[in-house]
């Protein structure tokens, strides 16, 4: 549903400022990542994205089709993101168990410092994944992610670190559940437990008891 950009040549927006199509549906995108994860797909306005763009109405859905097909753009910026700053690990370099413990231990930061990702997967789920079922790139986003884990895990297996049978998929959900949750849930825990997640502290002892927790499933 994405739209290609229209043309590579400023044109003029409706205020008469030059516009750099692409400079405006990322500055487009970034205001909205913030309007969806606040709001839902069902109570964001198209008018305050405008508005806070200094564009208008119709030029977002000139870019991106409609409402939903922005709110679709938003969650595949989003996981693209994530994943591009993934690739960045370096996980073939290191020996397994240390690639699985970084990439667990970015997979925590990355969720701890970006509730708006976390706000957003919540929407969609609450959606049934109608909209991110549309996507033509979302799968492919994804394949880099479980074939990191895949090689990892194999090369443990291979030298008896890791023991076998386990599915890398399987060790990808498990990741994200711990370090999800962690944020999902940290307003209802927090006041029912009185415990703050945001602390400092108590941050990096849930780091690392996640860490710690993803080990002991996968070593031998």
């Amino acid at each position: 549903m994405n739209q290609s950009v229209p043309s590579a040549v400023p044109t003029p927006t409706p205020t008469g400022r030059t516009n750099d199509p692409a400079r405006t549906m990322a500055n487009i995108l970034d205001v909205a990542i913030a309007e969806f994860a606040e709001k839902g797909l069902a109570g964001a306005r198209i008018d305050e994205i405008a508005a806070a763009t200094q564009t208008s109405k119709r030029m977002i859905y000139y870019y991106f089709g409609s409402k939903e097909g922005l709110y679709l753009a938003v969650l595949e910026e989003a996981y693209r993101g994530m994943r591009e700053i993934e690739g960045l690990l370096q996980l073939d370099d290191l020996e397994p168990e240390a690639a699985l413990q970084r990439l667990i231990g970015y997979t925590f930061d990355h969720h701890a410092s970006h509730e708006r990702y976390i706000r957003l997967v919540m929407s969609e789920n609450i959606q049934r994944g109608q909209y991110l079922a549309q996507s033509t790139s979302i799968q492919q986003l994804n394949v880099p992610a479980i074939a990191s884990i895949r090689r990892l895990y194999e090369r443990g297996v291979a030298s008896g670190v890791f023991r076998p049978g386990l599915d890398p998929i399987d060790i990808h959900a498990s990741i994200s559940a711990l370090t999800f949750y962690n944020v999902s849930n940290r307003h209802t825990f927090g006041l029912i437990f009185k415990r703050d997640f945001t602390n400092p502290e108590v941050a990096a002892q849930r780091r690392a008891n996640v860490i710690e927790t993803i080990l002991r499933f996968v070593r031998h």
